[in-house]
């Protein structure tokens, strides 16, 4: 699955992203991943040496995940502990507070974001992050456009709705809707960073490794400036809650 190159440069881009958060700079840190899917950015903490949960309400997934692990060596699995069950009963489902809490890829498949973010914000700690990935809805008809869908281009500029890749509903958010939901809960934004600015489009494998290498770090540099990150399909907002000082 993760052959296809715009799956690879999301995990990469991601990955390294998260890795320069301070709460992540010195293992071991407890982090959640609400979501956790089949695992790829879990496995990658786990190996740094960061102890991690993981929630998903998709056996199918949380069985992958599992057989990922198993493949792993033994200290590797044994930072990892998987839990079904839907993200937004997270504080009945698990002990916090967590360093840090992932929800990548899953705010957009929510009518309503707000228990689901209630959820994180009560068990992340006072010094922890929250770390989202959502599709971005300050560019959504970039995709479209870079494939010649002009019709579907046209439609998507008044709209944060749209059918993704595997026919689903979704939605995009801008960074500014996520800062409205999370603001009441006491936390700011403190980074954002876009994901996939240039390959959304491209359905293709990815390259051999010294091309991959080249365009990666190009998709990590568009990533993290402006204004090429408002255009990326992905967003990738981590928030810190407010402090006393930035409420003087």
């Amino acid at each position: 699955m993760l052959g296809r190159l715009r799956d690879v440069v999301r995990q990469e881009v991601l990955r390294s992203q998260l890795a320069g958060l301070p709460q992540l700079l010195r293992p071991p840190a407890r982090v959640l991943d609400v979501g956790c899917g089949q695992g790829t950015q879990a496995l990658y903490l786990a190996r740094a040496g960061h102890e991690i949960t993981g929630i998903d309400s998709s056996t199918e997934l949380l069985a992958t995940f599992e057989a990922a692990l198993a493949l792993e060596p033994a200290e590797v699995a044994a930072r990892v502990r998987l839990i079904h069950g839907a993200g937004e009963n997270a504080p009945e489902l698990v002990r916090g507070a967590f360093d840090v809490v992932l929800c990548h890829g899953v705010l957009m498949y929510l009518a309503d974001t707000t228990p689901m973010l209630s959820a994180l914000s009560g068990v992340t700690a006072a010094d922890g992050a929250i770390s989202l990935l959502v599709r971005n809805g300050l560019a959504i008809s970039m995709r479209d456009g870079l494939r010649g869908d002009w019709p579907a281009a046209l439609a998507a500029f008044d709209s944060k709705d749209y059918v993704n890749r595997l026919g689903l509903q979704a939605r995009a958010h801008t960074p500014s809707d996520v800062d409205a939901a999370l603001a009441p809960l006491g936390w700011q934004r403190r980074e954002w960073y876009g994901v996939r600015v240039f390959t959304d489009h491209l359905d293709e494998p990815a390259p051999e490794p010294a091309e991959l290498a080249g365009l990666l770090a190009a998709e990590r540099e568009a990533g993290r400036r402006d204004p090429y990150r408002s255009v990326a399909a992905l967003l990738h907002l981590v928030y810190r809650q407010v402090s006393a000082s930035d409420r003087a």
